[in-house]
């Protein structure tokens, strides 16, 4: 299986479990990038992980592409529609290539597969559309499940950095990878201040080291009161932060699709990008879409101060929160 970002990972896991399920004896590899890495480390469906370091491409890739066709795999799935992952699959060698189909695929990518499943286009959820690869494969159909498995070294690290922090609290996702998909460090503030006198709930800010500084401006907003755990957990900490939370609030992030594999109601924030394909499973009635007249606009930076995500207001967000915590935990 070839795949990349944490999102992406995250949602194509149920798929690998699919796999591993209808098939028990076959070998499972999944070739993965650095920083999803800790999502198929010890995953129960996965046998084996091969790593490409992207950021070195230049150093790692024909050594990776060796390591791949060393394998002699008998069947890939491709579950990206670009010519990176297309390349890969054909010198994997495998005599089975599953990609997507013509229509749905992108940078020519279907010329390096030779079985494709039906075509779906962009009204279907990106995780609804990974599992026409077990139905291709004549799998039986089972509820989604994923299994995250922290060891009790990781659960004692969880424990260290909730310390200070209640039994029942939020997480608040400070950011994202685009620029112009995060909001602002007043509407965090806000969030978390409107959490803790409406609900008294304790406040957890996550997100990658990238972001100290952004959750650093937010915290400093009228003196805020939350827990800032970004940049000072891994990613199997901050899974574990997350499936202890009541409820996640954060933009369109990897951490979010986390939130849905851990079974933490999770209130997303849309703006340049759409969640029709990529929002969180199951959590539908918890999006708030950002208005502006040129959303979404898949553009990773913004020339216009990110109006889409301006336009969501803290009252919105409180809505949605008084309904995620209504459901049944």
């Amino acid at each position: 299986m070839l795949h990349g970002s944490i999102g992406d990972v995250t949602r194509a896991l149920p798929l690998a479990t699919l796999v591993r399920s209808g098939y028990p004896r076959a070998r499972l590899a999944w070739a993965v990038e650095p920083p999803s890495l800790p999502l198929v480390q010890g995953y129960p469906a996965v046998d084996e992980i091969i790593l490409f370091d992207r950021q070195r491409w230049w150093v790692d890739f024909l050594p990776f592409l060796n390591r791949i066709r060393s394998k002699k795999f008998d069947l890939v799935i491709d579950l990206q529609r670009h010519l990176k992952s297309g390349l890969i699959s054909r010198w994997s060698g495998a005599r089975y290539r599953i990609g997507f189909n013509r229509r749905d695929c992108k940078e020519f990518n279907w010329l390096f597969n030779n079985h494709f499943i039906p075509a779906c286009g962009d009204d279907v959820s990106k995780l609804d559309h990974y599992l026409k690869f077990a139905e291709f494969l004549g799998l039986e159909p089972s509820p989604v499940e994923w299994n995250f498995k922290l060891s009790a070294g990781e659960e004692v690290a969880v424990d260290k950095h909730l310390a200070a922090v209640g039994s029942s609290y939020a997480v608040l996702f400070a950011g994202s990878r685009w620029e112009s998909k995060r909001w602002f460090p007043t509407q965090i503030a806000d969030c978390a201040r409107m959490i803790r006198e409406r609900h008294a709930l304790d406040v957890v800010l996550l997100g990658g080291k990238e972001e100290r500084q952004f959750s650093g401006e937010a915290l400093a907003e009228r003196g805020v009161q939350a827990a800032n755990l970004v940049g000072r957990t891994s990613l199997r900490e901050a899974i574990g932060v997350i499936a202890r939370a009541r409820v996640a609030v954060g933009p369109d992030t990897g951490l979010m699709h986390i939130a849905v594999a851990v079974g933490t109601p999770v209130v997303s924030l849309w703006g340049a990008t759409s969640p029709r394909r990529t929002g969180p499973y199951g959590f539908d009635d918890l999006v708030i879409q950002g208005r502006a007249s040129c959303a979404p606009c898949y553009q990773r930076r913004c020339a216009i101060g990110r109006i889409c995500m301006q336009s969501i207001a803290i009252e919105e967000i409180a809505g949605k929160i008084a309904l995620a915590l209504s459901r049944p935990a």
